[in-house]
């Protein structure tokens, strides 16, 4: 069962974003409160900035898919971008990646977005393979840019 995800699926949901930070190689990488999830999925105040979908199998949050909203200056409107979309590796297999895209996909329709988008390690060949198969493109000409940590705080504070 795909759903939205609910505040009481947040201990399992950060849960899974540690095991993927851990299958990423970055196990030490998530820095992310029970808090600071909830500011941006259900804030006391104001609209979210962030959304999440669970995978559920017999009452478990087993896969989660968080996204958020981007703007496309050419086409003058929303897109969804895919923070992270991850499948506990005991319960894949069983099409809840697809499942979970397909949701996403389906709320991009319903809401008029015009694209999709998210990044993927070169090696996670499992996972690139479940997005050849949905018909995602991989953008060749497109290189993914980050700005963090003491460039940002530089950049932000140079006057």
């Amino acid at each position: 069962m795909i759903r939205p995800a609910r505040p009481a699926d947040l201990p399992r949901m950060l849960d899974l974003v540690r095991e993927l930070a851990a299958y990423e190689r970055e196990p030490d990488a998530v820095t992310g409160t029970p808090e600071s999830f909830t500011d941006c999925l259900w804030p006391a105040d104001g609209s979210p900035t962030a959304w999440a979908h669970v995978a559920e199998e017999d009452g478990e949050v087993v896969g989660i898919a968080i996204w958020f909203l981007t703007f496309s200056t050419w086409e003058g409107t929303n897109g969804m971008w895919l923070e992270d979309l991850y499948v506990s590796p005991d319960h894949r297999g069983k099409g809840l990646g697809r499942a979970l895209l397909a949701t996403l996909a389906a709320v991009c329709v319903e809401r008029g977005y015009r694209r999709m988008e998210w990044t993927v390690l070169d090696w996670n060949t499992p996972a690139l393979e479940v997005y050849r198969r949905v018909g995602a493109e991989p953008m060749r000409e497109w290189t993914t840019q980050r700005l963090t940590g003491d460039a940002l705080h530089r950049l932000g504070t140079a006057g």
